[in-house]
């Protein structure tokens, strides 16, 4: 069966809006995880057992080691994402590729 006129035409609407938010950095945010806690928990997120589960719309957040790295701020004993911020996982050696030194940090290089 051949899809209709319409059919290709929401098609490629979807496609349109996938590629806009793509480009625009949308869908490459970081995901709000659960995370251990570590004291309180960031803002935006609430206490479940040993963790710190992300509420609805809560931002990234990685464990504070010194100084949060770029594009992230403080939150207790944590650093939480900005918009457009990279992802961010405190290092340990070298950073992987795909990712660079932002003090105590490697940053993802997008």
């Amino acid at each position: 069966m051949k899809p209709s006129r319409s059919t290709l035409s929401v098609r490629a609407r979807g496609l349109a809006a996938c590629l806009a938010l793509c480009s625009a950095g949308v869908l490459a945010q970081p995901a709000a995880v659960a995370l251990p806690k570590v004291g309180s928990c960031p803002s935006g997120y609430a206490t479940s057992g040993n963790y710190c589960v992300p509420g609805s719309g809560a931002r990234f957040a990685v464990a504070k080691v010194g100084s949060c790295p770029s594009g992230y701020s403080t939150s207790g004993n944590y650093c939480l994402a900005s918009a457009g911020a990279r992802h961010a996982m405190p290092k340990t050696g070298s950073c992987p590729s795909g990712y660079s030194t932002s003090g105590d940090y490697c940053l993802s290089s997008r």
